[in-house]
């Protein structure tokens, strides 16, 4: 299981995944669960609505499930704020979230997120 960063799920849906690095794009392709937290949806849609994306969240979620086989995760919300609660490295409650949910699951997380990566072990890019 490997959850994707919001990034990296507008970049592939853009067909940007040559922003990707090799071993983000590798893991990607290897993995059989790919997965999002509900919270990659919420910041899709507070984007689109922003204007720095084309698309909203339901319309890139559902080309992304066909073409990738990606799932938002199911993970109770109340263990998710438990694992956030403990993720005191960062203020953005987004970020905090993504990293809680893989973390709460002992799952990747796909990012390059330079804070994310020093401060979730399973962050790769």
């Amino acid at each position: 299981m490997t959850y994707l960063d919001t990034h990296v799920v507008a970049w592939l849906y853009g067909g940007k995944r040559a922003k990707l690095s090799v071993s983000a794009r590798r893991r990607i392709d290897a993995e059989g669960d790919l997965r999002i937290s509900p919270i990659v949806e919420l910041e899709l849609e507070y984007m689109f609505e922003i204007g720095r994306a084309r698309s909203g969240a339901q319309e890139v979620l559902t080309r992304l499930e066909v073409e990738l086989g990606l799932q938002v995760c199911r993970l109770p919300f109340p263990q998710v704020v438990r694992a956030a609660g403990e993720e005191r490295w960062t203020r953005d409650p987004f970020d905090r979230i993504i990293v809680a949910q893989a973390k709460a699951n002992g799952a990747g997380l796909v990012t390059s997120d330079e804070r994310i990566l020093r401060n979730y072990g399973l962050a790769v890019w």
